[in-house]
């Protein structure tokens, strides 16, 4: 399968790209190319490959949650710009 230049223009309007001649002469000849990759690909026997969600084994890097000391509420409000006694002040943004 070939994709033609009207085609390439085609889809650029659908983008809403505007390309000069020169692009779209560019793009028709790049896009031609990721096609017949992708036909490649296709005639390859992948019957007896199973079926993956990543390319490569992926296992959790993070460490188990732990419970442990927390924060007192006099430090967690110390750097806060605007406070009361009890928690954080912010600008009302319901009208």
């Amino acid at each position: 399968m070939s994709l033609s230049a009207d085609q390439v223009a085609k889809v650029a309007v659908l983008a809403r790209l505007r390309l000069t001649p020169e692009e779209l002469t560019l793009y028709t000849g790049q896009l031609n190319s990721i096609v017949d990759f992708v036909a490649q690909l296709q005639g390859l026997d992948t019957s007896n490959v199973e079926p993956l969600a990543h390319g490569i084994e992926v296992r959790n890097v993070f460490r188990d949650d732990v419970r442990g000391p927390s924060l007192s509420r006099e430090d967690a409000l110390t750097n806060a710009p605007k406070r009361n006694v009890e928690s954080f002040l912010v600008p009302t943004v319901l009208e």
